[in-house]
């Protein structure tokens, strides 16, 4: 056979001695050096020929796309994504029960041309103003019984309204009455028409919350154009105990409340704080946005009262229009207030005694007339509690019932004494009034 031109896998080695080829297989030494340049110059070649034709190819659909986006118009995608989460559930569960409160108050205040011109207002000129001031809450529906429903809301809400409206989430507005208000835990109950109410709230145990388990507020902040807003947060701690003032800002006592970092507004008091399992476990009452120290701009930071309290209050609210306390019928003054030449000549008191209550005036029906206390006689303990001023007073005497027997602690011209009071005597707003803590 003739192998002439074929590779037979004989190759020649060079001596490096002598520069002389050791024929190690054959001949045909020389071609098998042609043959491999030759099959390394195509292969470039090739190799060359394929990127540039992918290139091209490449090019070419590049430039039909952009030709085929440059026509079309966007668009978008119809992708549905169904993500539920368990504040959605607990929304869900209470949402139809929240309410917005709008409370409206006659303005006093009298349009007079004639006054402005220094003549008498009672003057046929003058005129009263016929508008009406608005203030927005919130609240939630607790209990339905027949064809009346129950909210519960904040007493500051619907404090000297002449009026009451309910309006529900589902857009229609009711007329509502006040059942009953209590200034103390800052709760009031209102009765509206069952008609169009599908849904209401279900307590939880306050109780039993613990701090760092997830908080939902609902609510109407800034009033009912943001009707049912939900925001999230933590319970940040669970028995927070703060002081509580009125409008005046004296201190009228202290509160125990839920804190929480869950976005509280004006608007939100009255609406229901509650759990992931859509319970309420506290009424929104209040926001602290400052330090009254430093004025310092404070966030995250509203409270809530326990549910357990609200069921409490609520539930004699709803039965009696009121809150039932105990009260000593006594008009009094923080020890504080007193200067110190006061304190020894007119009080008799030593430099120790530097905390109390002093008594001011006693009612003729007080308890304390009849277990013998007098005029500027200083209080300083109330059963198992300290007195130290006003705030700390109607927190140890709220403690007991009405026909409670306590230890009443006090110095009488000096003189440290104690008497056992029978708390025979009910709280109202005639034998509750207390002398101004306002120098």
């Amino acid at each position: 056979m003739d192998n002439k031109g074929q590779f037979d896998g004989e190759y020649k080695e060079v001596d490096p001695e002598n520069g002389s080829q050791n024929n190690s297989g054959g001949s045909g030494g020389p071609k098998l050096w042609k043959i491999f340049l030759i099959a390394l110059i195509a292969g470039l070649i090739g190799g060359g020929v394929v990127v540039g034709s992918y290139s091209l190819v490449q090019n070419n659909q590049d430039e039909k796309l952009n030709s085929d986006n440059s026509k079309a118009k966007t668009k978008t995608s119809n992708v549905n994504v169904k993500v539920t989460s368990d504040a959605e559930s607990a929304f869900e569960k209470i949402k139809g029960a929240v309410v917005s409160v709008e409370a409206y108050s006659k303005d006093d205040t009298s349009s007079s041309i004639a006054g402005f011109y220094g003549q008498s207002e009672d003057d046929d000129s003058s005129s009263e103003s016929d508008s009406e001031q608005a203030n927005e809450g919130s609240g939630v529906i607790y209990k339905k019984s027949g064809n009346t429903a129950y909210v519960v809301t904040n007493n500051h809400v619907i404090s000297g309204a002449d009026r009451v409206e309910i309006l529900m989430s589902d857009g229609h507005k009711l007329n509502a009455s006040v059942v009953g208000h209590d200034s103390i835990s800052d709760l009031a109950v209102l009765k509206i028409d069952a008609k169009y109410v599908d849904q209401i709230a279900s307590f939880g145990n306050s109780d039993k919350i613990s701090v760092g388990e997830t908080a939902l507020a609902i609510g109407s902040p800034l009033g009912s154009d943001y009707a049912t807003s939900l925001t999230q947060g933590i319970i940040s701690a669970k028995k927070r105990t703060i002081d509580v003032t009125n409008s005046s800002g004296v201190a009228t006592g202290q509160a125990t409340v839920i804190q929480t970092d869950a976005a509280i507004n004006p608007g939100n008091s009255g609406g229901p704080l509650i759990n992931i399992g859509g319970q309420v476990i506290g009424i929104n009452s209040m926001k602290l946005s400052s330090s009254g120290s430093s004025e310092a701009s404070v966030e995250g930071m509203g409270f809530a009262i326990p549910s357990n309290e609200v069921v409490e209050i609520v539930n004699q609210l709803a039965e009696n229009g009121k809150v039932s306390r105990p009260a000593l019928g006594i008009s009094l003054l923080d020890l504080d207030y007193i200067s110190a030449s006061d304190r020894k000549k007119t009080l008799k008191l030593t430099d120790s005694v530097t905390s109390g209550i002093v008594v001011m005036k006693i009612n003729s029906d007080s308890p304390l007339k009849d277990a013998g206390l007098k005029k500027y006689d200083v209080i300083t303990g109330l059963g198992d509690k300290k007195v130290k001023d006003i705030v700390s007073l109607r927190e140890a005497l709220y403690a007991h019932k009405i026909g409670d027997t306590v230890k009443v602690e006090y110095y009488h011209e000096g003189k440290e004494q104690t008497a056992d009071v029978k708390l025979t005597l009910e709280a109202n707003d005639s034998n509750t009034s207390t002398a101004s803590n306002e120098r």
